[in-house]
């Protein structure tokens, strides 16, 4: 085993090129950072430097072992770092954001795998329809937030310092009520077939979606009853009704409360993207790992 201090005496000289530079730089005296050269030597039983009246340079053997030293010394720091973030999450709050999608039906079971690994954290959960977590995260208001953008659309970018990493793309469907002509077929069904439909429309309230209510109304789409409401509940139970057609994100219409017939549409050009807002490097250690979380389970949430 080597010890790390003489590993980092050792990158130190090749980095330098001086035992006594090497000595400042780690706040060693010559002579001190000579000695733990010379038992690293002794450990690796081989000579891994040469003096010389400018400085010291390492030997092939010296080289192989600096570069491995560096990767393990890069290790212990990041293992440090880890565990400095643990040791953060013994207590604190995690103020999360999210929209009414993602928090009914994808947020809880990732939020319950949180508190069960850090019991201590205070969690705080508020809802801000999209693009309104962007704000709030750019704003100090939460240390995270779901979010959502819609094609077709152009997505404004992110505030300065602000990141929104996209977690899962799903399809908008074409929801109708059961039994409706539309639903028949199991194929995809061309957007010009909607011309002259009625609709039950998001817009104008709803931003994120002008870009596909725009595409909607280009094919023909006929706006029927538009709907102010932001969450998607509302809108699902007027096409139950029959009172009109709606495009939806497929996740909306598959846990629809109430029945409904859905059908793909072509071209598959109509997406909705689910992100979180999140504030990079400057992430609080209980956002770090909540973040984390999001990554790796978000598509398993999502899979019903």
């Amino acid at each position: 085993m080597y010890d790390p201090t003489r590993l980092a005496a050792l990158v130190a000289v090749a980095e330098t090129g001086s035992i006594t530079r090497a000595a400042a730089h780690l706040g060693y005296t010559a002579p001190a950072l000579s000695q733990q050269l010379a038992k690293l030597e002794r450990e690796a039983g081989a000579t891994l430097l040469v003096r010389h009246h400018r400085g010291a340079r390492l030997t092939a053997a010296g080289e192989l072992l600096a570069g491995r030293a560096r990767r393990v010394l890069d290790e212990l720091d990041q293992a440090r770092h880890e565990l400095a973030q643990l040791a953060g999450l013994s207590g604190g709050r995690l103020r999360v954001g999210t929209f009414t999608t993602a928090g009914v039906h994808l947020l809880p079971p990732v939020l319950s795998a949180f508190r069960r690994a850090h019991p201590d954290v205070e969690l705080a959960v508020a809802e801000y329809e999209p693009p309104g977590g962007i704000a709030a995260v750019t704003a100090g208001e939460v240390d995270l937030a779901l979010t959502h953008t819609y094609e077709p659309a152009v997505a404004d970018p992110p505030p300065p310092g602000v990141t929104v990493e996209p977690l899962l793309v799903e399809e908008l469907v074409l929801a109708t009520a059961v039994g409706h002509r539309l639903s028949e077929g199991s194929g995809r069904l061309a957007v010009a077939e909607l011309a002259g439909r009625p609709l039950i429309s998001s817009a104008p309230a709803h931003p994120p979606r002008r870009g596909v209510e725009s595409a909607l109304a280009e094919a023909g789409a006929t706006p029927a009853v538009v709907c102010e409401s932001p969450g998607y509940a509302l809108v699902c139970a007027l096409v139950s009704a029959g009172l009109g057609v709606a495009v939806v994100p497929e996740m909306v219409a598959s846990l629809s409360s109430t029945p409904l017939a859905v059908r793909r549409l072509e071209p598959a050009d109509f997406r909705r993207t689910i992100s979180v807002v999140h504030r990079g490097d400057r992430a609080t250690a209980a956002a770090a790992t909540l973040l984390a979380l999001l990554r790796s389970g978000f598509g398993r949430a999502a899979a019903p």
